[in-house]
């Protein structure tokens, strides 16, 4: 098996946007599997941890500055379970794919990474739009379906079905995400 990466897409949101009540009700309920998630791939050898982040329009913004803008922002305590460890790799993006505008790609082919694991906000946004470009670029995709956020239902939920029957996405629950 090669290298995974755990990618965790837009977790470190100060929740002050026009959608953000029905993406909180749905981010309550993947913090605590996705932290769990996190600190499993905390560690292991053959899994690269890997942040990647809007900047909300501050494109002078650091890591630290991202951060301390969640955590100031209306819910810090669905911040605080998944904020990146120290030596986890932090890469900031401008739109909704995590690949558009990043090193994400230069990242990944570089650390031999053939599967990513998306996770993190929005389904039917960033993570469906990083799925895409993710698949053009013929790596293996990962989903798991208790460590995505959404602020639509019936949106997300076509999302995860076009991940996996478009781009050949595993669906999976969150424990199952790095087991062989």
């Amino acid at each position: 098996m090669g290298t995974t990466a755990l990618i965790v897409v837009d977790m470190l949101n100060p929740y002050d946007h026009q959608d953000a009540e029905p993406l909180i009700e749905s981010a309550e309920r993947m913090v605590g599997p996705l932290a769990d998630l996190v600190e499993r791939a905390r560690g292991r050898p053959d899994v690269e941890l890997i942040y990647v982040n809007d900047n909300h329009g501050d494109f002078a913004a650091t890591r630290q500055d991202i951060e301390e803008a969640a955590l100031r922002g209306r819910r810090p305590d669905l911040v605080r379970p998944v904020l990146p460890p120290p030596g986890s790799a932090f890469l900031a993006k401008v739109r909704h794919s995590a690949f558009y505008g990043t090193s994400l790609e230069y990242l990944l082919r570089r650390q031999e990474v053939e599967t990513v694991i998306l996770t993190g906000q929005v389904t039917e946004q960033c993570i469906l739009y990083s799925a895409l470009d993710a698949y053009t670029r013929h790596f293996a995709i990962r989903v798991p379906h208790d460590c995505v956020a959404h602020i639509h239902a019936d949106l997300s939920e076509a999302a995860l079905r076009m991940m996996e029957r478009n781009m050949g996405a595993e669906i999976v629950a969150g424990k199952q995400c790095l087991e062989g």
